[in-house]
């Protein structure tokens, strides 16, 4: 799936599982698994994204792990989303 010159950032998992998701050099949200990271991508502008599009993207850059890393801890840095998973209704 073609995606538009746009940097998708997926961090390292932290907090509670979720892991940071940036497009350019804005912060979208936590995202907690790979649908969570595909709605999140559809809500930016990347139509028609879903599961499997995202895990087999080399257009996704991926940090501290790829599309099948979820772990639940907490990061030195001490961040987590507020009130646990991503809220995507």
């Amino acid at each position: 799936m073609a995606m538009a010159l746009r940097c998708v950032s997926v961090d390292a998992p932290c907090g509670p599982g979720g892991r940071r998701i940036r497009i350019d050099d804005e912060v979208l949200g936590t995202a907690y698994s790979l649908h969570d990271l595909a709605v999140f991508l559809r809500r930016a502008g990347l139509a028609g994204w879903d599961e499997l599009d995202v895990a087999e993207s080399d257009a996704i850059e991926w940090h501290g792990g790829g599309p099948e890393v979820w772990p639940r801890h907490v990061c030195p840095d001490g961040w987590a989303a507020p009130g646990g998973p991503a809220s995507l209704v």
